[in-house]
């Protein structure tokens, strides 16, 4: 079985911090024109579909695929209650330690580990969150590629750890090493106003096409790289907070909670031809 894709994180965030500084963007922001693109996908948590394994055929599915936990927390299946609350078009997660000392939280997935459920090649992806405040805390938005077969590609929209509050990672992997083959990573840590990511919501999205692929805060692009061939398949999103990556947390609030209003995906409309 393929190991988790989060399993090298911490060193990754020594790499990303290098990587910062080595690739500073040359572009002037430029905003994602929304309009060009029709909505594929629409979860606005009005309710939720979720079960351990998508065993009821549900939109949703609380564990990896693959079956790999990762960080500080279990992700658990879902109950009355927890780790998963609705409320007013809002998705609550949350992590909490419970009576034994272990810590629990949730995770989504779209697609289940028959390869069932919602999965795009190419278009936008994007996710509106309210991110948890305090140290400890791994809340992240991410994408996976279906076919695990020969390699993972897994793209990093955000990933926030709340030690830092004033910052978030974004990247991306392409975990060959299982298959005998080395690795691909890069990443860029975005700067922002330090505690707004956890007072506020922000948009969260990335755009794939078959050239390149770009990472957007509020709809205004942060980064973008030169699209991978092994990006050219379907990926269906993730969502959870993780604990931990490194980061010891022992300071974690007890309870946190990551707030998702939603989770949208969209692909390009087809160009429309000369009158």
């Amino acid at each position: 079985m393929h190991c988790s894709p989060f399993a090298k994180r911490f060193i990754m965030l020594i790499v990303f911090g290098l990587a910062g500084l080595l690739h500073q963007p040359c572009w002037a922001q430029g905003q994602i024109n929304i309009d060009g693109f029709h909505m594929t996908f629409e979860e606005n948590f009005d309710k939720l579909d979720v079960s351990a394994w998508g065993e009821n055929g549900s939109r949703w599915i609380a564990h990896t695929p693959w079956n790999g936990d990762f960080g500080d927390a279990r992700f658990t299946d879902p109950t009355e209650g927890f780790p998963f609350t609705v409320e007013g078009g809002i998705l609550r997660i949350e992590a909490r330690k419970g009576p034994d000392g272990t810590w629990r939280s949730g995770l989504l997935a779209s697609t289940n580990a028959k390869g069932q459920g919602f999965s795009q090649e190419f278009g936008y992806f994007e996710a509106r969150m309210k991110l948890p405040p305090g140290k400890g805390v791994w809340p992240a938005f991410w994408l996976i590629g279906v076919d695990r077969s020969k390699y993972t590609a897994e793209i990093d929209v955000v990933e926030y750890y709340g030690r830092v509050p004033w910052e978030f990672s974004s990247g991306y992997h392409i975990w060959r090493a299982s298959q005998g083959g080395e690795n691909s990573t890069d990443g860029k840590w975005t700067t922002v106003e330090d505690g707004t990511l956890s007072n506020e919501y922000h948009t969260y999205g990335v755009e794939i096409t078959p050239e390149r692929t770009t990472i957007y805060l509020d709809r205004k692009s942060i980064w973008s790289f030169q699209t991978p061939k092994e990006f050219h398949m379907p990926f269906y999103p993730l969502v959870n907070l993780a604990l931990g990556s490194g980061w010891p947390i022992d300071e974690t609030p007890n309870p946190s909670f990551l707030l998702v209003d939603y989770i949208h995906v969209y692909q390009q409309k087809p160009a429309r031809a000369n009158d």
